[in-house]
């Protein structure tokens, strides 16, 4: 089992990594809090967790222990397989997703692509007693801070949860405002925001 990798991060792409380990390039699939942290070039440890099919073997790179942890728990509830596991990880954090199961919110489960309303309340049940509480205090501390580039990276990760280019363009639009109303816009709120405008649109 690799827990993790470590070294110098060679490529990054709207929904993966590649990070040099030993002369031999690791991709791995992440979500856009995990990418806002990383530089090419740069040196990273991400914790990992490996997926082993039958025709494929897909490593998930994680910013810290608590989000591969979660995205391991989270593939414990029936229907949820990695897919949809990282697509929860890009909408909340793990900590959100914990107080969002230890309220009930079934509103906030339903923010993320492919979760409806019935499966919502299938993974509330299911995931009740396996998440635990929430460890932080106050808002779901949600995205790394970034002062430039919001837009690309948000579009990027769009287009990785499956959404068309004209739909990524038009949910980057319509948070542009809430964007420029802070000094360090973070993705992962405002990619939150996003996919709730997506969602009415539908």
């Amino acid at each position: 089992m690799i827990a993790f990798v470590s070294g110098p991060v060679a490529a990054l792409a709207p929904d993966a990594a590649v990070v040099e380990v030993g002369g031999i390039g690791m991709a791995l699939q992440c979500t856009p809090n995990t990418l806002s942290g990383l530089r090419i070039g740069q040196q990273t440890k991400l914790a990992t967790s490996l997926v082993v099919r039958e025709d494929s073997l897909t490593l998930y790179g994680f910013a810290d222990d608590d989000e591969k942890q979660t995205f391991e728990l989270l593939q414990t509830a029936s229907g949820v397989g990695p897919r949809l596991a990282q697509a929860m990880l890009a909408v909340h954090s793990p900590d959100a997703l914990r107080r969002a199961v230890s309220t009930g919110d079934e509103k906030a489960l339903t923010a993320v692509p492919g979760i409806g309303k019935k499966g919502a309340q299938k993974l509330l049940l299911e995931l009740k007693d396996r998440l635990g509480e929430p460890l932080g205090t106050g808002g779901p501390a949600i995205g790394t801070a970034v002062t430039s580039g919001w837009r690309d990276q948000l579009h990027a990760a769009l287009i990785g949860l499956g959404y068309a280019s004209r739909e990524a363009d038009e949910a980057v639009a319509a948070v542009t405002p809430q964007a420029e109303a802070v000094e360090s816009p973070q993705v992962g709120q405002l990619l939150k925001a996003a996919l709730q405008t997506l969602n009415r649109t539908r």
